[in-house]
């Protein structure tokens, strides 16, 4: 199963942390979902720059590629701390792999925005940008991006109403 994680590409909703990589960028959220690693903000602050940035660049789509890059971020991790990051469970059938079928979460945060989702438009979408999106409408999340990723993927007009 190839993943959609070999991609660099960085959402314009990130720009305002993009260039010193301060963030997990998606893309990087997407790759340490695929091969099971918990990374925390704090050990990616204590990352150097080059790392932050070879890690963006690193692919994670085939099996090989997977396994080398969880063990490149768990090296990271022990040099930066001392003991590696916890590990979570792969989903084998991750929902942002499947057009077939909008997350509640997604289509609540979405008519919280007042934006109707179609099953069309979220099948159009990328793995990266559903990724983004079922990210962006968790509980635990603050939601700000949600709408700017919305009218960034073609979803939803550029001036919207005032989030929540």
């Amino acid at each position: 199963m190839v993943q959609d994680c070999d991609n660099n590409d960085f959402f314009q909703f990130e720009a305002d942390f993009v260039e010193s990589l301060r963030c997990i960028p998606m893309q990087v959220r997407l790759k340490l979902d695929t091969c099971g690693v918990k990374l925390k903000l704090e050990q990616w602050h204590r990352f150097s720059a080059g790392d932050r940035e070879r890690l963006t660049l690193l692919p994670c789509g085939d099996r090989a590629s997977t396994l080398a890059y969880a063990a490149c971020v768990q090296d990271l991790v022990v040099h930066v701390q001392g003991t590696p990051a916890s590990t979570l469970a792969i989903d084998p059938h991750p929902p942002w792999h499947n057009g077939a079928e909008i997350p509640p979460a997604v289509q609540g945060q979405a008519a919280l925005a007042g934006v109707q989702l179609s099953l069309e438009q979220w099948r159009s979408l990328r793995p990266l940008q559903r990724f983004a999106l079922i990210k962006l409408s968790r509980p635990s999340h603050e939601n700000r991006n949600f709408y700017p990723a919305l009218v960034e993927f073609g979803l939803a007009p550029a001036k919207g109403p005032e989030l929540p």
